[in-house]
């Protein structure tokens, strides 16, 4: 996105490893030819005197033992802190750590944390110039596939009696609220037993399908009776993706930061304590606008479903007797890194591996100055001058449900003030680091807790039990808040920023071409037949959050905003418009081309 949320964070250069000469690959041969070519060391016979004195031989082997018992006895004595003048603080023991946690000084006067709090952690993959980088040795055609043949298409839609739902995150283990909390305690409805966190996020929460009635529309997604699916124009987001690269309010990376800073030098200033003593040890994980593993997942999974569902509108593209066959799908998004990428993993799932000669990827640029419905904001100036309010409310609601975590969170660490900005962060960490580094909800149990005790761990993130059900509830008006009034129908953007997709969606349900080009429509693309084809029936297009928000406002779909106002002093808890339910991540909008009998169509 151009213009972000309160999740964003200021851009920063990654840690670059220096070049350096591989001794390995400068020694492996470059193909199969040079291997077998290569020569065969010869061992030199060495000059040897007749005579050798009996103490000579066991010279050079004695020395060699007396250097490696030195060495591991200095490792040893480092080990057991006898040569350094710190140890480690009985304070803080954790199942698994390879750094140290908090110090303490030798003579007991004080404790601190390593100068590493808060520094930027990068694993870089894949290698550069790996060593076994053959790839004629490693084909993967090599003939005898085996017998194959395909079946009919899936046509769940059109078959099934019940519509299937998405629970949302499979693969991650569901953080629980603060343990204080009196709602997990006695077990209350919608208390941490049943509390669903994944559901308080807003963007940032994974897709799930929301219930009956969640907007004040009694029908389902089932198709009405009487009426058989005849297209369909899929709408969706981007899976799950690390923070943004913006500097604005609420950034992770710029918390991160601070309190590196607060900690610099030889001895330094932040110790934490109680529920926040994991930042004793704590580093910055997150890397920023690509896709994590769980977001690859997200859309692979969604090309799956899509394919069961839909599956059999492919027919057209095949069948001798259909009016566009023989021809190709097109799937459309854009040139940023996580767009293309969801785009590639939604196109596997639905088509399955290779892509080649089932699927056309139609990369629109994503840049200021180019037309494009699917990023508007760049052609809009208004946009990032007028249209961003939601922020402001943000600010104001953040100082009312965070009162009490303020308080509570700032008495836990010493070294770093804690501003209102910096627990709500706190609160982005937990969702982004939870989506980050998925974890299998199948794994020993007791490993999953040795790990929960500590800082970040594989699936799951310390700064999500910090807050009460009640915070989370907050954090998700304050989510509702930002995306209603800077996306949605309190934005004075939101319907022109819609308008360009609508016109193309209309141009396709009706088959007829757009006359004329003054929202963000792109002509070259849009009034070429082959670019934007108008007689399918199978149509997918990759977006922002924001933009869904914008089309669907475009819409004018007044049942995403019932409930009364919102406003930033005060939950509205009868509101309808919530961003989880609306634009999460993944989230898709099926537009379906209904036919009923005898020649009526309907879009459902």
């Amino acid at each position: 996105m151009s213009r972000s949320g309160p999740n964003d964070e200021r851009g920063y250069s990654d840690y670059e490893p220096l070049d350096r000469e591989d001794e390995h690959h400068a020694l492996l041969p470059s193909t199969t030819q040079e291997l077998k070519e290569s020569p065969v060391p010869q061992l030199e016979r060495s000059q040897c005197s007749r005579y050798r004195h009996p103490l000579k031989s066991c010279v050079v082997p004695l020395i060699f033992f007396l250097a490696g018992g030195s060495a591991v006895l200095l490792v040893q004595l480092l080990q057991a802190n006898y040569l350094f003048p710190f140890h480690r603080s009985a304070t803080t023991s954790h199942a698994y750590n390879p750094r140290p946690g908090l110090l303490t000084a030798a003579n007991g006067e004080g404790e601190f944390a390593p100068p590493y709090i808060g520094s930027k952690e990068i694993h870089n993959y894949p290698p550069t110039s790996p060593t076994n980088d053959f790839p004629s040795l490693f084909p993967t055609e090599v003939g005898y596939p085996g017998p194959t043949g395909t079946g009919a298409e899936p046509a769940l839609v059109q078959t099934a009696p019940v519509y299937p739902k998405q629970s949302g995150a499979p693969l991650l283990v569901r953080p629980r609220p603060n343990s204080n909390d009196k709602a997990d305690d006695e077990g209350e409805e919608g208390g941490g037993g049943r509390f669903d966190m994944f559901k308080s996020w807003g963007n940032l929460s994974p897709w799930y399908s929301v219930d009956h009635g969640s907007f004040g529309v009694s029908g389902g997604p089932e198709t009405p009776v009487g009426c058989v699916v005849e297209g369909l124009h899929l709408l969706h987001r981007h899976g799950a993706r690390y923070p943004t690269e913006y500097a604005g309010f609420a950034s992770p990376a710029e918390f991160a930061a601070r309190l590196h800073k607060a900690n610099h030098g030889k001895k330094g200033k932040l110790k934490a304590k109680g529920d926040l003593a994991f930042l004793n040890t704590w580093t910055y994980k997150l890397g920023h606008n690509v896709l994590t593993p769980f977001g690859r997942q997200q859309l692979f999974d969604l090309g799956v479903s899509m394919r069961l569902k839909y599956g059999f509108l492919l027919e057209s593209f095949t069948d001798p007797k259909s009016k566009i066959s023989p021809r190709l799908p097109i799937i459309r998004t854009e040139s940023q890194d996580r767009m293309l990428a969801s785009a590639t993993n939604f196109a596997l799932g639905f088509f399955g591996w290779p892509l080649d000669g089932k699927v056309l990827m139609e990369v629109t640029v994503e840049e200021r100055g180019v037309n494009n419905t699917l990023a508007p904001y760049k052609t809009c100036p208004n946009d990032s001058m007028q249209g961003d309010r939601g922020r402001w409310y943000v600010r104001k609601w953040v100082e009312v449900y965070l009162k009490d975590a303020h308080k509570r969170l700032g008495a836990l660490i010493e070294g770093v003030k804690l501003e209102y900005e910096d627990v709500y962060v706190m609160q982005l960490l937990c969702a982004y680091e939870v989506c980050a580094y998925p974890f299998s909800p199948d794994a020993d149990e007791l490993f999953i807790h040795s790990l929960f005790a500590q800082t970040v761990a594989l699936g799951y993130s310390s700064f999500c039990s910090l807050f009460t059900q009640s915070e989370w509830e907050g954090f998700e008006y304050a989510l509702d808040l930002y995306f209603y009034y800077g996306y949605g129908a309190g934005a004075p953007t939101a319907r022109a920023l819609g308008s360009g997709y609508v016109i193309e969606l209309l141009a396709r349900l009706t088959r007829t071409p757009i006359k004329e080009h003054r929202t963000s429509t792109n002509a070259t693309l849009d009034d070429n037949p082959i670019t934007f084809p108008l007689d399918q029936n199978f149509y997918v297009d990759a977006t922002h959050e924001v933009v869904v928000v914008n089309v669907l406002t475009t819409l004018n779909l007044t049942s995403l905003w019932d409930g009364g106002k919102l406003t930033p002093y005060e939950m509205n808890k009868d509101r309808k418009f919530v961003t989880s339910k609306i634009a999460p991540f993944a989230t898709n909008v099926q537009f379906q081309r209904a036919f009923s009998f005898p020649s009526h169509f309907y879009l459902h």
